[in-house]
């Protein structure tokens, strides 16, 4: 008898792996299968090449980030292409003077397409309390000399210590005198 297994939601293992990367000095979010575009690396077409800076690996929600990267982790690529970006306008321009120059730039790039991630993602190791042997304590008696009292501070930093309310005076308010309306003209 044979045994087939239909595709429904329960036999489908959705793994979702996701990594940040840093290549050629910028970070990149790469997943199996995608392809992105990276600044011109010095390899040959067709060639498989190694990123070891893994900077964050998620695993299907278990996230691991490196300190600064993630130790046994590396995604493995593969050069497909060589091409060259868009092309970019550079436009300088002092008005009233008559200075204008019109450059253009096309960037160069690597495409590479992501072969797998690999993260041995290792589970954090609990710390082992080490038990120190057995030390009786003998206590220490303590002598006169050691029993000295503490030296006293100046009478002038007592005195800063200690504030003694002030007192507010009161003074009693003088009427005020009207002024006359003869001195307007």
């Amino acid at each position: 008898m044979n045994k087939f297994i239909y595709a429904s939601r329960s036999n489908i293992i959705n793994r979702k792996m996701y990594a940040i990367v840093e290549i050629a000095g910028q970070q990149f979010k790469v997943e199996e299968g995608k392809k992105i575009f990276v600044h011109r690396l010095d390899v040959e077409d067709g060639k498989k090449i190694e990123f070891d800076q893994v900077l964050l690996l998620d695993d299907d929600g278990k996230i691991t980030v490196g300190e600064p990267t993630v130790k046994d982790a590396s995604v493995q690529a593969q050069v497909i292409d060589k091409v060259r970006g868009d092309k970019v306008i550079v436009f300088k321009k002092k008005r009233k003077k008559g200075y204008r120059v019109k450059n253009g730039h096309r960037q160069n790039f690597t495409q590479v397409e992501i072969i797998s991630i690999n993260g041995k993602v290792t589970p954090k190791k609990q710390a082992v309390k080490k038990e120190a042997p057995a030390v009786k304590e003998e206590p220490v008696k303590e002598t006169k000399a050691e029993k000295k009292p503490a030296a006293k501070k100046p009478a002038a930093e007592e005195k800063k210590a200690v504030k003694k309310p002030v007192e507010k005076k009161t003074t009693e308010k003088k009427p005020v005198a009207k002024k006359s309306g003869k001195g307007k003209a």
